[in-house]
């Protein structure tokens, strides 16, 4: 036979061989992966922009197993990519596949680093060494995560040091949303070598001020565009929470989770009591709420909460230096914005867990402290950590 005729025939049955396989593969995993965001084709070039004077754009970090990607509008975490229990490249942090979506989204917090002051101040206001300051309203009565212009919105400078850590930093300057002090602040985020995503917060100020900073990433375990989150399994390491009145300001208790909807200190899943005739959940339309943290520490770290996606088995372990952490269930998500992959953001298809102090703490003498003094050093670490298990 002429040698070229015989490569096109085994060019021919390897085309064959690549489209059986390819088939096979496909139906074997189209159960779970349909209308998720399965690749990492996230386009940087669609976060390049100028904001507010400052130049944005879109960053990766890695691993080799885990990547992830961030933008500076915010310092943000925009996706996560991890393969799920049969190797299926799975983007468990919902977010939008351009700068101008989280420009004009109707829910501001998707994947950014919230702050001067994490959750709710009640009616925005609180005292420092007699001196009363107001704080944006943006929350019904309240102000919520630093005000109308927190650090959502905001560019931050950025630095990269190597493939596997972003450096974000930001001055906040006194008067900022009626905050005093000029707030300068910094966030490391890192991938580690046992998939974590490691974020470290550090702040100085140069008069006496409040600060709670936390990331706000919502997450779907079984990828973004698979449905619902309820069936997600859950375990909270906390035997308390802070129960609220109707405009989710704490009443200043800490209730037993214990015979309430809130007790996940054995696994069960989101959905099991999220619908009980229950005024807390009520009040906060679903959870809500800030959970007073109680895991056996290692190294510094409290354990604070599992979670494992049912369909993907992808499980994610939250440590961290907090006392409490905020369970939001996405009570409030109405199907107003389109996440990159092309879903939109449904009644609860993403949940989100803020490792935090309490809401409302400057106006809560018996909560844990969160006045930071000229002179000291804000620093906290939090940590969450991904693996797989059928």
């Amino acid at each position: 036979m002429n040698i070229n005729k015989l490569n096109g025939v085994y060019t021919s049955l390897a085309m064959c061989a690549a489209a059986f396989l390819f088939a096979c593969n496909n139906n074997s995993q189209s159960t779970r992966t349909m209308n998720t965001t399965t690749t990492k084709t996230l386009d940087t070039l669609a976060f390049s922009k100028i904001v507010y004077g400052k130049k944005v754009g879109a960053y990766e970090i890695g691993n080799g197993q885990m990547t992830a990607h961030f933008t500076n509008y915010g310092a943000r975490i925009i996706g996560l990519w991890i393969a799920d229990q049969d190797g299926v490249l799975t983007d468990v942090v919902v977010g939008f596949k351009n700068i101008d979506r989280y420009l004009t989204t109707t829910e501001a917090y998707f994947g950014a680093t919230i702050g001067r002051y994490g959750n709710r101040i009640s009616k925005g206001k609180f005292t420092l060494d007699g001196v009363e300051y107001q704080i944006s309203i943006n929350n019904g009565p309240n102000a919520l995560h630093g005000g109308k212009k927190g650090f959502q919105d905001v560019v931050w400078d950025v630095e990269q040091p190597d493939n596997k850590t972003l450096i974000f930093s930001y001055l906040s300057k006194d008067g900022e949303e009626g905050f005093p002090g000029n707030l300068l602040t910094k966030v490391t985020y890192s991938i580690t070598d046992k998939n974590e995503v490691r974020m470290e917060y550090e702040a100085t100020t140069d008069k006496k001020t409040v600060i709670n900073l936390t990331n706000h990433a919502f997450f779907n375990l079984n990828g973004e565009g698979s449905g619902d989150v309820l069936n997600h399994s859950v375990q909270i390491f906390a035997d308390k929470f802070n129960p609220v009145d109707n405009a989710l300001i704490p009443t200043g208790k800490l209730q037993d989770v214990i015979n309430t909807p809130f007790d996940f200190t054995n696994i069960k899943s989101i959905g099991e009591s999220i619908n009980d005739d229950n005024e807390q959940l009520k009040f906060g339309k679903g959870y809500d709420h800030n959970f007073i943290l109680n895991g056996v520490e290692q190294n510094g770290m409290r354990h604070a909460a599992t979670v494992k996606g049912d369909k993907s088995g992808i499980k994610m372990d939250i440590f961290t230096q907090e006392p409490g952490m905020q369970f939001y269930s996405g009570n409030f998500m109405n199907g107003k914005n389109t996440f990159k992959g092309g879903s939109t953001d449904d009644f609860r298809t993403a949940f989100a867990m803020e490792t935090q102090h309490f809401p409302d703490s400057p106006n809560q003498p018996l909560f844990p402290n969160t006045v930071l003094n000229p002179g000291e050093k804000y620093h906290t670490i939090s940590i969450y950590k991904f693996s797989t298990e059928k």
